[in-house]
């Protein structure tokens, strides 16, 4: 499985112990950068996760960057992406239950290394249930409302 990973420059760090667990634990790694604290603009990396995923070159994604909020509001405007974001390992298991989440987001400083790598942990092996919520993703794609 390939994810593509991105971040801003208050993740960089969180990125890259994420980025070797992930290698470590045998998943193919697309890195959308950053490549150091220096400052830059999130949006950039959130639609490249964001693309990388709608695209096919990755199958699922994660986007870090200091709260959480920016990287998602970014990856969430490319279209095919439900960029959740997740505090807990409660959310980011529902966010794959229930919402079918393809790029996991959260904030590096808002949750520590060890929570973070539990968040990532469930939210791969988390399958979509289906069912009702398989209406409810669609009505996420439809802006016919």
């Amino acid at each position: 499985m390939k994810i593509a990973i991105g971040n801003d420059h208050a993740a960089y760090e969180m990125k890259l112990a994420v980025k070797e667990k992930l290698i470590n634990d045998g998943y193919e790694v697309i890195d959308c950068g950053c490549d150091s604290t220096d400052s830059v603009d999130y949006p950039k990396y959130g639609h490249a996760v964001g693309r990388a995923v709608a695209n096919g070159d990755a199958d699922l994604g994660i986007a870090i960057c200091s709260s959480g909020i920016g990287i998602s509001m970014a990856a969430n405007k490319v279209p095919g992406v439900r960029a959740g974001l997740v505090h807990s390992v409660h959310t980011a298991h529902m966010t794959k239950q229930h919402n079918n989440a393809n790029v996991l987001c959260f904030g590096a400083n808002i949750v520590d290394k060890d929570l973070a790598f539990a968040m990532v942990d469930e939210w791969l092996k988390t399958e979509f249930e289906g069912g009702r919520h398989e209406r409810r993703v669609a009505e996420i794609e439809d802006l016919d409302f």
